[in-house]
Protein backbone atom coordinates (compact mmCIF):
# COMPACT_ATOMS: atom_id res chain seq x y z
CA UNK A 1 0.00 0.00 0.00
CA UNK A 2 1.44 3.49 -1.10
CA UNK A 3 2.58 6.05 1.95
CA UNK A 4 -0.15 8.33 0.83
CA UNK A 5 -3.27 6.12 0.66
CA UNK A 6 -2.00 4.66 4.16
CA UNK A 7 -1.66 8.06 5.74
CA UNK A 8 -5.59 8.57 4.26
CA UNK A 9 -6.39 5.43 5.67
CA UNK A 10 -4.98 5.75 9.15
CA UNK A 11 -6.51 9.27 9.21
CA UNK A 12 -10.14 7.41 9.01
CA UNK A 13 -9.33 5.08 11.10
CA UNK A 14 -8.82 7.68 14.04
CA UNK A 15 -11.78 9.03 13.48
CA UNK A 16 -13.70 9.60 16.83
CA UNK A 17 -17.06 10.87 15.59
CA UNK A 18 -18.65 11.94 12.17
CA UNK A 19 -17.06 14.52 10.20
CA UNK A 20 -19.27 16.95 9.23
CA UNK A 21 -19.35 17.39 5.17
CA UNK A 22 -16.92 20.67 4.97
CA UNK A 23 -14.42 19.31 7.64
CA UNK A 24 -14.00 15.98 5.69
CA UNK A 25 -13.39 17.56 1.93
CA UNK A 26 -11.00 19.88 3.86
CA UNK A 27 -8.94 16.74 5.43
CA UNK A 28 -8.81 14.78 2.79
CA UNK A 29 -8.28 17.35 0.08
CA UNK A 30 -4.68 17.61 1.97
CA UNK A 31 -4.19 13.44 0.79
CA UNK A 32 -2.85 13.60 -3.12
CA UNK A 33 -4.54 10.47 -3.67
CA UNK A 34 -3.21 9.57 -7.77
CA UNK A 35 -4.33 6.02 -9.57
CA UNK A 36 -1.08 4.63 -8.71
CA UNK A 37 -2.02 4.75 -5.16
CA UNK A 38 -5.18 2.23 -5.25
CA UNK A 39 -3.66 0.45 -8.34
CA UNK A 40 -5.01 -3.33 -6.69
CA UNK A 41 -8.48 -2.17 -6.42
CA UNK A 42 -8.67 -0.44 -10.21
CA UNK A 43 -11.36 -3.15 -11.80
CA UNK A 44 -13.68 -2.59 -14.59
CA UNK A 45 -17.43 -3.92 -15.19
CA UNK A 46 -18.68 -4.25 -18.61
CA UNK A 47 -22.35 -3.56 -17.76
CA UNK A 48 -22.46 -1.15 -15.08
CA UNK A 49 -19.82 1.09 -13.19
CA UNK A 50 -17.58 -1.02 -10.74
CA UNK A 51 -17.34 -0.42 -7.27
CA UNK A 52 -14.02 -1.92 -5.02
CA UNK A 53 -13.76 -1.79 -1.60
CA UNK A 54 -10.92 -0.22 -0.05
CA UNK A 55 -11.49 -0.33 3.24
CA UNK A 56 -14.45 -0.87 5.56
CA UNK A 57 -14.01 1.20 9.14
CA UNK A 58 -16.31 1.76 12.03
CA UNK A 59 -17.18 5.71 10.87
CA UNK A 60 -16.24 5.17 7.04
CA UNK A 61 -16.15 3.16 3.99
CA UNK A 62 -13.53 4.21 1.45
CA UNK A 63 -14.26 2.70 -2.50
CA UNK A 64 -12.47 3.37 -5.49
CA UNK A 65 -15.36 3.11 -8.77
CA UNK A 66 -14.41 2.40 -11.81
CA UNK A 67 -16.50 3.71 -14.79
CA UNK A 68 -15.94 2.23 -18.83
CA UNK A 69 -17.34 5.27 -21.27
CA UNK A 70 -21.19 5.84 -21.16
CA UNK A 71 -21.31 4.37 -17.48
CA UNK A 72 -23.26 6.17 -14.91
CA UNK A 73 -24.81 6.24 -11.62
CA UNK A 74 -28.42 5.95 -10.94
CA UNK A 75 -30.05 9.32 -9.97
CA UNK A 76 -29.11 8.90 -5.93
CA UNK A 77 -29.07 10.50 -2.46
CA UNK A 78 -26.48 9.33 0.38
CA UNK A 79 -29.46 8.36 2.94
CA UNK A 80 -27.33 10.12 5.94
CA UNK A 81 -24.10 9.80 4.62
CA UNK A 82 -21.77 12.47 3.71
CA UNK A 83 -19.46 11.56 0.41
CA UNK A 84 -15.95 13.33 -0.47
CA UNK A 85 -14.94 12.20 -4.20
CA UNK A 86 -11.84 12.44 -5.89
CA UNK A 87 -11.26 11.95 -9.51
CA UNK A 88 -8.32 10.18 -10.41
CA UNK A 89 -8.58 9.45 -14.20
CA UNK A 90 -10.76 10.73 -17.02
CA UNK A 91 -13.36 13.48 -16.34
CA UNK A 92 -16.31 12.95 -14.43
CA UNK A 93 -19.35 14.57 -14.48
CA UNK A 94 -21.76 15.28 -12.06
CA UNK A 95 -25.62 15.98 -12.94
CA UNK A 96 -27.60 18.02 -10.18
CA UNK A 97 -31.46 17.07 -9.25
CA UNK A 98 -33.86 18.56 -7.44
CA UNK A 99 -37.70 17.85 -6.93
CA UNK A 100 -40.41 19.56 -9.61
CA UNK A 101 -43.79 20.76 -7.59
CA UNK A 102 -45.29 17.63 -9.05
CA UNK A 103 -43.02 15.11 -7.61
CA UNK A 104 -40.88 14.20 -10.28
CA UNK A 105 -37.10 14.68 -10.13
CA UNK A 106 -35.33 17.21 -12.73
CA UNK A 107 -32.09 18.16 -13.64
CA UNK A 108 -30.79 21.46 -12.13
CA UNK A 109 -27.28 21.71 -13.86
CA UNK A 110 -24.12 19.47 -14.95
CA UNK A 111 -20.71 20.24 -14.43
CA UNK A 112 -17.54 18.62 -15.41
CA UNK A 113 -14.50 17.36 -12.78
CA UNK A 114 -11.30 16.96 -14.28
CA UNK A 115 -8.78 14.81 -12.52
CA UNK A 116 -7.28 16.28 -8.54
CA UNK A 117 -10.63 17.52 -8.58
CA UNK A 118 -12.83 16.76 -5.23
CA UNK A 119 -16.60 16.49 -4.73
CA UNK A 120 -18.82 16.64 -1.93
CA UNK A 121 -22.50 15.95 -1.07
CA UNK A 122 -24.30 14.83 1.58
CA UNK A 123 -27.16 13.34 2.81
CA UNK A 124 -30.52 14.43 0.82
CA UNK A 125 -28.12 16.05 -2.06
CA UNK A 126 -30.17 14.38 -5.72
CA UNK A 127 -27.52 13.51 -8.10
CA UNK A 128 -25.92 11.31 -10.80
CA UNK A 129 -22.09 10.47 -11.63
CA UNK A 130 -21.75 9.89 -15.32
CA UNK A 131 -18.22 9.18 -17.71
CA UNK A 132 -19.31 11.26 -20.69
CA UNK A 133 -15.89 11.79 -22.33
CA UNK A 134 -15.18 11.60 -25.86
CA UNK A 135 -14.00 8.29 -27.13
CA UNK A 136 -13.46 5.48 -24.79
CA UNK A 137 -11.69 7.37 -21.81
CA UNK A 138 -12.54 5.35 -19.03
CA UNK A 139 -13.28 7.70 -15.45
CA UNK A 140 -11.62 6.14 -12.01
CA UNK A 141 -12.94 7.77 -8.82
CA UNK A 142 -12.21 7.03 -4.56
CA UNK A 143 -15.18 8.00 -2.76
CA UNK A 144 -15.27 7.90 1.24
CA UNK A 145 -18.69 8.05 2.98
CA UNK A 146 -19.28 8.64 7.03
CA UNK A 147 -20.90 7.47 8.29
CA UNK A 148 -20.69 4.43 5.81
CA UNK A 149 -23.05 4.09 2.56
CA UNK A 150 -25.45 1.18 3.54
CA UNK A 151 -28.24 2.27 1.31
CA UNK A 152 -28.86 5.02 -1.26
CA UNK A 153 -32.40 6.04 -2.18
CA UNK A 154 -32.59 6.24 -5.95
CA UNK A 155 -35.09 7.96 -8.60
CA UNK A 156 -35.74 8.15 -11.94
CA UNK A 157 -36.69 10.56 -14.27
CA UNK A 158 -39.72 9.08 -16.03
CA UNK A 159 -42.18 8.88 -12.36
CA UNK A 160 -42.23 9.53 -8.99
CA UNK A 161 -40.83 6.12 -8.32
CA UNK A 162 -38.59 5.53 -5.28
CA UNK A 163 -35.74 2.84 -4.75
CA UNK A 164 -33.06 1.66 -3.24
CA UNK A 165 -29.88 0.07 -3.59
CA UNK A 166 -28.01 -1.53 -0.89
CA UNK A 167 -24.28 -1.44 -0.94
CA UNK A 168 -23.37 -5.50 0.54
CA UNK A 169 -20.26 -6.09 1.76
CA UNK A 170 -18.77 -9.51 1.23
CA UNK A 171 -17.18 -11.29 3.85
CA UNK A 172 -13.62 -10.66 2.61
CA UNK A 173 -14.38 -7.03 1.59
CA UNK A 174 -15.78 -6.29 5.17
CA UNK A 175 -12.32 -7.67 6.83
CA UNK A 176 -10.94 -4.49 7.33
CA UNK A 177 -13.92 -3.90 9.63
Amino acid sequence: MSATLDAMLHYLDTLDDYPPLDKLLKDLGSFDITCEDVQPYIRFGERSYQRNLVRAGERYHAWVLCWRNGQRSPIHDHRGSNCVVRVLRGVLTETKFEFAPNGHVKACFSHDLEPGSLLASSDTDLHQVSNLQPGTADLVTLHVYSPPLLTMGTYTLFDRTRGQEVWQLEFSEAAGI
